[in-house]
């Protein structure tokens, strides 16, 4: 019999259907890296979604078979480690497809249009005081007509291409393979910093991708460009990013991750108080819809690997 162990419940929203298959089942709301081996101890199967889980805690377990990690992200998991023990890692595949691009274009949108200066002229009461019907202190760009770089071309960059194409962008890609696809142009690196008017990040986080945009590739980018990040803090130099807005190098950021999360008080990105930055709370993926999707995705995985037949494996 199976004995299954979700570390930190509480992470996910939705209504987690319990496997069909003979087993015993624990949850905790949430779960420190400390207390993991011991809540783990005589499980086969874990579940978690940010909790880590070393090789020292690994090697603690010599009951555990799976690890159902209940997001895309593996980085929390010592991959070599669980490979060397036989550990089986599956993740959740394209369950966001929908969410994270849209969160994407609410912070693109917002950005563009300067929709946070003038809710807080409007707050301020200069709206009230205008000499005309209507205020336009700040620029407002148009989406058609701009091109839209996307570092990563997955589901989720795919879903943002489309979305863009919709409003009339054009669409440049870097990848490590071309794409083969009608309407996008494949780019360099380094054209793709100098010639987006919206630069979208959609890659994970890897000792190849970590700062990978910091204050010299932030300073080859447009006076007049945006720097989105829904994908993975860390891919940006967050103090780089941070001066960069503050001396008005790019025109704005939109993220939704940071390096640390929950982040420290003195991240410098926290202390920005600037209309042409938007920090949301690693919530992009967190629509109702998205959430139901992932958990039920999260037990057919583990349906999946005690039938023997393991999918969405990445270890």
């Amino acid at each position: 019999m199976n004995h299954i162990v979700f570390l930190d419940r509480d992470s996910l929203i939705a209504n987690v259907r319990r496997p069909a298959l003979e087993h015993t089942w624990a949850e905790h709301p949430a779960t420190s890296a400390a207390e993991a081996a011991d809540r783990l101890r005589g499980a086969t199967i874990a579940i978690t979604n940010k909790v880590p889980l070393r090789a020292d805690t690994l090697a603690r377990l010599p009951d555990l078979k799976m690890i159902a990690v209940a997001a895309t992200g593996t980085d929390i998991i010592d991959l070599p480690a669980a490979r060397e023990r036989g550990t089986v890692v599956s993740n959740i595949r394209d369950y966001a497809y929908a969410a994270v691009p849209e969160h994407t274009f609410a912070l693109v949108l917002a950005l563009r249009r300067n929709l946070m200066a003038y809710r807080a002229d409007v707050e301020a009461g200069k709206w009230q005081a205008a000499p005309r019907f209507c205020l336009f202190d700040h620029p407002i760009r148009d989406l058609h007509g701009s091109r839209l770089g996307l570092f990563g071309y997955g589901a989720l960059g795919k879903q943002v291409a489309r979305i863009g194409r919709a409003f009339g962008m054009e669409i440049a890609v870097h990848t490590r393979t071309p794409v083969r696809e009608d309407g996008v142009v494949n780019v360099s690196f380094d054209e793709l910093l100098a010639t987006s008017d919206v630069l979208s990040l959609h890659a994970p986080l890897s000792d190849a991708t970590r700062n990978m945009i910091g204050a010299a590739e932030l300073a080859t980018m447009k006076p007049t460009a945006l720097l989105i990040n829904t994908a993975r803090g860390g891919l940006v130099d967050e103090a780089a990013l941070a001066d960069a807005l503050t001396r008005g190098v790019i025109a704005g950021a939109g993220f939704d991750v940071l390096t640390q999360e929950p982040p420290v008080p003195d991240n410098p990105l926290l202390t920005l108080r600037l209309p042409n930055f938007i920090l949301t709370p690693h919530n992009a993926w967190a629509s109702m819809e998205a959430m139901q999707g992932l958990a039920n995705q999260l037990i057919d995985n583990i349906e999946a690997f005690v039938r023997g037949e393991p999918v969405n494996r990445v270890a």
